[in-house]
């Protein structure tokens, strides 16, 4: 019944989700979205995908917690569950015992490389919701900024910050602000280092990570309501969520030259909480891709978000400022833009042309073969 599928999708490298459309000239069957905030471990969940391409399969399980960070992304914010998963299971929906669709069936924790050992999880519906509602008007997805740096306290660190005793067993709650950017909405709201994030917007904040998910879900614009710890008294401040491209010191390489051509890439500085979610060290330099455009020239020459620019056509970069007047000067040549990326701890070149072609080689691959686009 389905006519034709229109071949360029929309999608949000971030969640590694998409939105696909189609046309038909029937009515197709559909499923509903559930609330994936509702959803408490313990609950029997359904997984159903084509695991190693035998075709439609069914599993069962239950939640067995939520909230997860797997080191994925930034915003890691995974449903876990039991339901065997495995390979080609990714995409699939995840189902309540009323049919509902409360996940997106998207990875395994498997220590020897196999199959599922009861370890999986689902993107919440309640991100799908977002993320392709934002696709299905604008094309992209716009997140939430606040602007402060903040670190997970330890319980020396609670002490001397003067906050209530947890309770026993459980770790400190909250989220230390380290600093704050220049002219952030944090830094005009108030928000001063040494202060503790507790809340946001009425919602317990546990851990940096718990406050990036939560911000980056407000529109920007919106005014959200923190409270926070400081000297151990509790306080409440309001501030007015930013947009977390424009806040990346010029939004990203729109890298305009005189015909107008651009690459499409976001980027943002290499901050201690991103070296920590990437797992880099102190000497390594350069700046973040945030987020890629899709169909852009970067988006065709193989450029993901989490990687790390370092240099730009033989240029040392390490603020996205630099990287935008390498990129500039290298389009107003006339030349294509040679990009030297760390990704996944290896280094790689990728060369862009204004036109959209490009292609990608890895310099310390014991092949020189092209890492392959999950």
């Amino acid at each position: 019944p389905i006519d034709r599928i229109v071949q360029q999708s929309r999608r949000d490298g971030k969640t590694d989700l998409a939105l696909l459309k189609v046309t038909s000239t029937q009515k197709l069957p559909f499923i509903e979205l559930g609330e994936s905030d509702d959803v408490q471990p313990g609950e029997w969940v359904v997984a159903v995908g084509n695991p190693y391409g035998l075709g439609g399969t069914v599993t069962a399980g239950i939640v067995s917690a939520r909230g997860r960070d797997i080191n994925e992304g930034p915003y890691d914010n995974f449903i876990q569950i039991d339901a065997p998963i495995n390979r080609g299971n990714s995409g699939g929906p995840l189902f309540t015992q009323d049919g509902k669709v409360v996940g997106v069936n998207t990875a395994i924790l498997s220590p020897s490389g196999g199959g599922s050992i009861g370890i999986g999880f689902a993107i919440p519906s309640d991100t799908v919701r977002s993320v392709t509602d934002q696709l299905r008007k604008t094309g992209h997805v716009v997140r939430g900024y606040l602007g402060v740096n903040a670190q997970v306290i330890s319980p020396a660190m609670a002490k001397a910050l003067n906050m209530p005793t947890p309770a026993p067993g459980a770790p400190p709650a909250g989220a230390l602000v380290a600093s704050t950017s220049p002219d952030s909405p944090a830094e005009k709201a108030g928000l001063k280092a040494e202060d503790v994030v507790t809340d946001f917007n009425g919602q317990k904040v546990a851990s940096p990570h718990d406050l990036a998910v939560r911000v980056a879900s407000v529109a920007p614009g919106t005014d959200a309501k923190i409270g926070y710890l400081r000297g151990g008294k509790p306080q409440t401040l309001t501030v007015k969520i930013g947009n977390l491209a424009k806040a990346s010191n010029d939004g990203g390489i729109e890298g305009t030259a005189s015909s107008g051509q651009h690459l499409g890439v976001s980027l943002t500085p290499l901050s201690g909480d991103i070296r920590r979610q990437l797992g880099l060290g102190s000497d390594v330099h350069g700046v973040v891709v945030n987020d890629v455009q899709p169909g852009s020239p970067a988006d065709q020459a193989g450029i993901r978000p989490g990687d790390v620019i370092q240099s730009v056509s033989n240029q040392t970069v390490d603020s996205p400022r630099a990287a935008v007047t390498a990129v500039r000067g290298a389009l107003a040549a006339k030349k294509p833009v040679l990009l030297r990326v760390l990704r996944d701890g290896q280094s790689l070149f990728i060369a862009i042309s204004p036109d959209g072609t490009g292609d990608g080689s890895d310099s310390s691959s014991s092949n020189g073969g092209d890492d392959d686009d999950q």
